[in-house]
């Protein structure tokens, strides 16, 4: 997990406002994995950075970047607007499916929290362009009836002592009709603060991104 691809700077239009992120590709990337970050946080969160440079070390390509604007971000009631957040996902998407660099990857999508409702709901919009989801600590429930729409093979992660986020993935889990897999992490609650847990939700996140993102578009 030691190397570190460089970041480039994005801006990506989305509604009436433009979205600041962070692009990176490894050389010969297999595929790139859109970060959809919780309430609160932001493309800086520590533990979507831990695991996108996981994910860069296993050769894919990431694409951390704000769900919403500063001024959006203040208002409580904006952060979990599910639909907002799953349009801006969405529109994320698009853009890389238009630049050069990107436009012929396979895409998946790593969700956090509320991010994790968006990432479903957009995977379940998209179809087949959606490689992969992986959920972290998500709240899959809030994606409602978008999870019998999924066809993204989904991983769902929680920690094994975050019981209430547990029994909601559990029920979210029961939704999802595709290729699925529930996996609870010994000793972590909600944030993965405990040592060595984070580093197994990067090795969990890796090995499910690398199996289902492998060939391009064109070679499909």
């Amino acid at each position: 997990m030691a190397t570190h691809t460089p970041n480039q700077l994005v801006r990506i239009p989305a509604d009436n406002v433009t979205l600041a992120g962070e692009l990176s590709l490894p050389p010969g990337a297999s595929g790139v994995v859109v970060f959809a970050h919780g309430s609160g946080s932001s493309r800086h969160s520590p533990r979507n950075v831990f695991v996108a440079r996981a994910l860069q070390s296993a050769g894919l390509g990431t694409l951390l970047f704000d769900l919403l604007t500063q001024a959006e971000d203040t208002d409580y009631e904006t952060r979990f607007d599910i639909p907002l957040l799953t349009r801006r996902l969405i529109a994320a998407t698009q853009w890389l499916q238009q630049q050069p660099p990107t436009k012929a990857l396979t895409i998946g999508y790593f969700g956090a929290s509320t991010g994790a409702a968006a990432a479903l709901q957009a995977a379940a919009t998209l179809g087949a362009a959606i490689s992969a989801v992986v959920s972290r600590g998500g709240r899959p429930d809030l994606a409602g009836t978008a999870l019998g729409q999924v066809v993204a093979p989904t991983l769902l992660i929680v920690g094994g002592e975050d019981h209430v986020v547990i029994d909601l993935n559990r029920e979210a889990y029961s939704h999802l009709h595709g290729e699925k897999q529930l996996v609870s992490v010994p000793g972590a609650t909600h944030l993965f603060e405990e040592p060595g847990t984070l580093e197994e939700v990067a090795r969990l996140a890796s090995h499910w991104f690398v199996t289902h993102l492998k060939r391009p578009l064109s070679e499909r």
